[in-house]
């Protein structure tokens, strides 16, 4: 089977690397220069470091770096998954004028699974109240007017630890038979 379009090919990770991401895949540390931290934790330069967090960005070992905030400390305490039916010929092109607006924090496109589930767009939507996601949750239908086929919200019931895939501290060895 081969891998998707646009799949980086993979690549085996020196210790160097393996190091740095072991170090930094639970964030960064919270200090002025947490490269030089996470240089001086893993015996390296801080110049190293970045060299290298730039080459596995580039290579595709690394997706992205960015500040993910606590939104339920922040006091946005309604978070609502709103669900849109639209027309699967512009539900790209749809989604792509939903997820730029300001108030929503990711959006992307789903199958659906009728007759129970109809919908194909989903957009992730926070607000202090309700009412605040509920409005934001109208934006987004004037903005798909006739496109809006049908929608819901989906409200979060319970805090999930979100976390991507994380590596070993050290390399795993095969099981013998």
């Amino acid at each position: 089977m081969n891998a998707p379009a646009g799949t980086p090919s993979p690549r085996t990770l020196d210790p160097l690397d393996r190091l740095i991401v072991v170090a930094t895949q639970a964030g960064l540390p919270l200090s002025p220069r947490p490269y030089l931290s996470v240089a001086e934790q893993i015996g390296s330069t801080e110049e190293e470091v970045l060299t290298r967090v730039r080459h596995m960005l580039a290579d595709g070992v690394i997706r992205r770096i960015g500040a993910v905030p606590n939104h339920y400390a922040l006091g946005y305490r309604a978070n609502g998954m709103s669900v849109w039916n639209v027309p699967d010929a512009r539900a790209g092109e749809l989604g792509r004028r939903v997820g730029a607006l300001a108030f929503v924090t990711h959006c992307y496109r789903r199958p659906r699974h009728p007759p129970l589930w109809p919908y194909n767009l989903f957009a992730m939507v926070h607000g202090k109240s309700r009412d605040e996601v509920e409005e934001k949750v109208r934006q987004i239908a004037a903005l798909l007017n006739a496109d809006d086929l049908g929608h819901d919200v989906l409200y979060s019931t319970r805090v999930l630890k979100k976390t991507g895939l994380r590596i070993a501290d050290k390399e795993e060895k095969p099981c013998s038979a």
